[in-house]
């Protein structure tokens, strides 16, 4: 019996997962770089040379069959894994501040060792970023209709100071505002794009206001002016925040021994004796 069931286990059936990850491997013998996900999709890092070629077969290969492509974004790394929190209240020594600190470099410094970056070795890239540092990603996500899956893609740009990518207008058409809006905030731009303007800002906006760089409170604001009257711009009045992550601490109101716990009766006070006459306490 336990053969049995051992050679059963040996022949599992793969996971929905499993199997759209075999049939890309299947499509591109070349070979496609699998960025590690938390959830349970698949995602590739693609070169931005190979995107149309690539974004064309996940949509017509029969094995593939991503009909659509749900959204596209940009993503900014300008600081990612490498910088802490701008903060005036808060220290290293509280909460991580976005850090993602390697525990082999802070096991060196313990033993008296110097570390890498100091002793001139070249550094480990920081996770989500290329080895050379590119600042700007754009990622899609595809949906196949026809096998009910999903699947992301992740294309960075060569240059962080001018970033372009070849626009996927052209085979999924419904990216034409995505691409608009990426451009739009991030400042991200896609050639080839049927009519690349702004989405989402105003008429004359100056920057990108998603980038990591620009400032929280914006550069400019606008209120309407009676003498002149219309809305008119001017320098920004509100006053620069340092904004420090809300520690959560425990709320006793939910703790479980006070939940269920029994309700007190209310005491009732007793019957005031009525004043001579019979007239009751008012």
């Amino acid at each position: 019996m336990s053969d049995v069931a051992g050679v059963s286990a040996a022949v599992a059936t793969p996971t929905r997962l499993e199997t759209l990850a075999d049939a890309v491997a299947r499509v591109f013998p070349d070979g496609m770089t699998r960025v590690a996900s938390r959830v349970a999709e698949l995602t590739y890092e693609v070169p931005a040379e190979r995107l149309l070629q690539v974004a064309s077969t996940f949509r017509d290969h029969p094995e593939l069959r991503f009909e659509m492509c749900m959204d596209v974004c940009g993503v900014d790394y300008l600081e990612h894994g490498r910088a802490e929190w701008k903060t005036e209240g808060a220290t290293a020594t509280g909460f991580s501040r976005g850090v993602a600190r390697r525990s082999a470099q802070l096991s060196e410094i313990g033993a008296g060792v110097e570390p890498a970056a100091a002793s001139g070795a070249a550094p480990e890239p920081e996770p989500g970023r290329r080895a050379n540092g590119a600042r700007f990603a754009v990622v899609y996500h595809l949906l196949s209709i026809a096998h009910n899956q999903r699947v992301r893609l992740r294309v960075f740009c060569a240059d962080d100071v001018q970033p372009m990518v070849d626009s996927v207008a052209g085979i999924w058409a419904a990216v034409d505002w995505f691409e608009r809006e990426a451009f739009d905030l991030f400042g991200i731009l896609f050639k080839g794009h049927p009519d690349l303007r702004r989405l989402l800002t105003d008429y004359g906006f100056i920057g990108h206001p998603f980038r990591k760089d620009f400032p929280l409170s914006g550069n400019v604001e606008v209120r309407y002016d009676p003498e002149k009257g219309r809305v008119v711009y001017q320098p920004v009045t509100i006053e620069p925040r340092v904004l420090v992550p809300k520690v959560i601490r425990h709320d006793n109101r939910y703790d479980p021994a006070l939940t269920n716990a029994p309700v007190a009766p209310v005491a009732v006070a007793p019957d005031k004796p009525a004043l001579p006459g019979g007239t009751p306490h008012g």
